[in-house]
C-alpha cells in the first residue's frame, strides 16, 4: 500500500511538472504573439504617418539585415514595393491571408513557418487611405524554439520537483497509512468486541440453560448424565475460546522485539507436531503423513510449533472419517487435506478472526473460527508469506513460504524422509 500511494503521488506530480512547463510555454508564445504584432502595429503606423514606403520605392531601397521586411501592395494584390526584393518583380499578393483581411476589415494578421520549425514568420497589414496595403513581416521564434530554449528550466524543475516528490509521498504516505491503519485497527476492534461477545455468549447460554434444568430437579438419570456433558462440552469450547482470544491478543500486543528467534529446522518441528496432533487424528479417523528434507530457518521455536498445530487441527477437523492430512517441508511448508474444501467466495476471508465457511461443523466439532488467524499472525510476525488453494469436496492446501530460507546440511544429507501413522 505504501509503494502503491508513493508511485501515486510521484505520478501526480509528474503529470503536473508536464502541465505547467506546457501551459507556460503555450501562454509566453501567445504573449510573444501580441507583443511582436503590437510592435509590427507600431511599425506600420510611423510608415504611413510619414509616407515612408513611397520614400523607399522611390529610393529603391532595399535591406534584409534590419529584421523587418516591409512590402507595399496595391489594391488589386501587385506588389509596388519590397524591402527583400529591391527592384525584383514579385508575384500577387493578393492570395495572401493578411492582405485579403487588411483590404476587407482594415487590418490582418497571418503567422507561417519559415524553412525551420523554430522559427515562423509574422504578418501584419494595414489598408491605408489610398486604398493600397501597407504589410510587415518579422521573424520571431516559434513554440518549439520556446520549449527548446525552457529545456534547461524543464530539467532543473524536472530534477527538484522529482526530489521534492520523493520527500513529500513519503511524508503524506506515512499520513495517510498511519490514519488508515488507525481507522482498520478501530474497526477491527469494534468487529472483534461484537465478535468475541457473540461467540462467548453461545457457549454460556448453554451452559446456563443445562445448569438450571438441573439445578430444578427437571434432570434426573440419562438426562442429568447427558446434561452433564453438554456443560462439560461447552466449558471445553469456552475456554478454547478464551485461550486463543488471549493468545491472539498477546500477539498483537507483543513487540516483535521480545520473540525469541533462533535457527530451527522445520521438518523436526512438524515432526513433533505430527506426534502430538496423532491421537486428534486418530480420534476423527484421519491418517496424518509428513514427507520432505530438513529446513532450517530464523524463527521462533514456540511460535513455529503453534503454527504447525493449528495448521494440522484445521485440516483434521475439516476432514472426513478414512481422510489424510499431508505434512510437507521443501523449501516451504505445505499442509494438504482431502477434506470438505472451502467454496471460492469464502477463500479470501478464511484467515478472518471468527470466520468459518462451515459455522455449524466448526462449532460441533469444536472449532473456535481463531486458528487461521493465529497462523497469519505467526507468519507476519516472521514476515513469510502465506497462501491457500481450495477446491470443495476436493480438499485445501494452505503454504507458508518462509524469508532467507537457508541449509545448513550438506547436499548429500538432504534425502527426503517420511514418516505415517
Amino acid at each position: 500500500m505504501t509503494r502503491k500511494l508513493n508511485l501515486n503521488f510521484m505520478l501526480v506530480i509528474a503529470v503536473a511538472v508536464f502541465l505547467s512547463v506546457f501551459f507556460t510555454a503555450a501562454v509566453s508564445y501567445r504573449l510573444l504573439q501580441e507583443e511582436v504584432f503590437a510592435d509590427l502595429s507600431a511599425a506600420a503606423d510611423m510608415i504611413e504617418k510619414l509616407n515612408l514606403a513611397q520614400q523607399m520605392q522611390n529610393e529603391k531601397f532595399a535591406v534584409q539585415e534590419s529584421g523587418l521586411r516591409i512590402t507595399w501592395i496595391a489594391a488589386d494584390g501587385a506588389v509596388l514595393y519590397d524591402s527583400y526584393a529591391g527592384n525584383t518583380l514579385l508575384e500577387s499578393h493578393e492570395d495572401r491571408p493578411e492582405v485579403v483581411q487588411a483590404l476587407e476589415d482594415g487590418e490582418g494578421k497571418s503567422v507561417r513557418k519559415s524553412r525551420t520549425m523554430e522559427r515562423n514568420i509574422f504578418f501584419y497589414a494595414r489598408r491605408v487611405q489610398d486604398g493600397s496595403v501597407i504589410r510587415i513581416a518579422k521573424e520571431a521564434g516559434s513554440i518549439w524554439h520556446i520549449y527548446r530554449n525552457m529545456l534547461p528550466v524543464i530539467l532543473l524543475i524536472a530534477v527538484f520537483s522529482f526530489l521534492a516528490s520523493m520527500w513529500l509521498a513519503g511524508f503524506l504516505t506515512k499520513v495517510f497509512v498511519r490514519q488508515e491503519e488507525a481507522l482498520k485497527n478501530a474497526r477491527i476492534r469494534q468487529e472483534f468486541s461484537a465478535n468475541v461477545s457473540h461467540e462467548l455468549k453461545t457457549p454460556l447460554t448453554s451452559i446456563s440453560g443445562y445448569a438450571e434444568l438441573i439445578a430444578n430437579g427437571m434432570a434426573s438419570g440419562k438426562e442429568a448424565r447427558h446434561f452433564a456433558e453438554e456443560i462439560h462440552r461447552n466449558a471445553q469450547r469456552l475456554l478454547a475460546l478464551i485461550n486463543d482470544i488471549l493468545r491472539l491478543s498477546e500477539l498483537d500486543d507483543m513487540p516483535e522485539h521480545q520473540f525469541t528467534f533462533e535457527t530451527v529446522d522445520l521438518y523436526e518441528l512438524a515432526a513433533r507436531c505430527m506426534a502430538v496432533m496423532e491421537p486428534i487424528a486418530a480420534r476423527h479417523e484421519v491418517l496424518l503423513s509428513l514427507t520432505g528434507t530438513p529446513l532450517m530457518i530464523c524463527a521462533d521455536k514456540d511460535l513455529i510449533e503453534e503454527l504447525l498445530y493449528n495448521l494440522c487441527d484445521n485440516a483434521i477437523r475439516y476432514n472426513q472419517k478414512g481422510g489424510h492430512v499431508w505434512i510437507t517441508v521443501t523449501d516451504r511448508l505445505m499442509v494438504r487435506d482431502d477434506g470438505i474444501g472451502i467454496p471460492p467466495k469464502y477463500q479470501k476471508r478464511v484467515f478472518e478472526r471468527f470466520f468459518r465457511a462451515d459455522k455449524s461443523r466448526s462449532r460441533k466439532t469444536g472449532g473456535t473460527g481463531l486458528g487461521l488467524a493465529i497462523v497469519k499472525h505467526i507468519a507476519e510476525v516472521h514476515h513469510a508469506g502465506i497462501s491457500l488453494d481450495s477446491a470443495e469436496g476436493v480438499g485445501t492446501t494452505v503454504s507458508v513460504q518462509f524469508p532467507e530460507i537457508s541449509s545448513f546440511l550438506p547436499a548429500g544429507s538432504r534425502a527426503g524422509r517420511r514418516m505415517d501413522i
